[in-house]
């Protein structure tokens, strides 16, 4: 392989269908495609850093508590990350871009649920070829398959359903509730292999850099 691996960064709620999807599109993909997936990572913390409404001073503070909670939307349940999730995370982007750098196809399946997780990947990915897509599905499908799938909490979705997508410009859409999984990994695969110029990653970087160079309004 000569040059960078091709990277598919895929973004939606829970339960959206991003391994479903990640899936289809190493069935379908020309070369060999490496998923990476948050669930992965979470699932190597050590056990008493998952935490499970930890209170304060818990382990499970430090790296990824679920925590029910009542919002605008009733009862739902929060990811929250602590020092230790957020290390984490910070080391699944890098590993996913070390993985590009060796020259490996990846589609990284994830959760932006705070703007710092898409600035922190705009940081890692740079000099990478990226399609970005958001993965969409409504509210109602995505509670739906939340109760049927085990170890999902309900609410998980709805908590973060409304912000998932705020900030983020994609190359690709798919709305996973109307659309077949090889439908949307067809869909994907054509953008990778002739990708907008600029990218997503790209005009997201350039917007900015140009916010920042004209600095805060007073």
């Amino acid at each position: 392989m000569s040059g960078p691996g091709r990277i598919v960064l895929l973004n939606g709620a829970s339960s959206a269908g991003k391994t479903t999807l990640a899936l289809a599109l190493q069935r379908i993909w020309p070369e060999p495609l490496h998923h990476i997936a948050l669930d992965q990572f979470r699932d190597g913390m050590a056990g008493r850093f998952r935490g499970m409404n930890s209170r304060d001073g818990e382990p499970g503070t430090r790296g990824l508590n679920v925590v029910p909670v009542t919002g605008a939307q009733g009862r739902v349940t929060e990811l929250r990350f602590g020092d230790v999730g957020r290390a984490t995370l910070r080391g699944m982007r890098r590993a996913a871009a070390a993985f590009a750098e060796s020259g490996v196809d990846i589609v990284v399946d994830d959760l932006l649920v705070e703007p710092e997780f898409l600035a922190d990947y705009l940081t890692a990915f740079v000099g990478k070829p990226v399609t970005f897509v958001g993965v969409y599905c409504d509210l109602a499908t995505l509670n739906r398959r939340e109760a049927s799938r085990l170890g999902r909490f309900h609410g998980t979705a709805a908590a973060h359903f409304e912000r998932i997508h705020v900030g983020c410009e994609y190359d690709a859409e798919v709305r996973t509730q109307t659309h077949a999984p090889r439908e949307c990994a067809a869909q994907v695969l054509a953008v990778a292999l002739a990708p907008p110029r600029p990218t997503a990653f790209e005009r997201m970087r350039s917007d900015r850099a140009r916010l920042t160079a004209v600095g805060p309004v007073q």
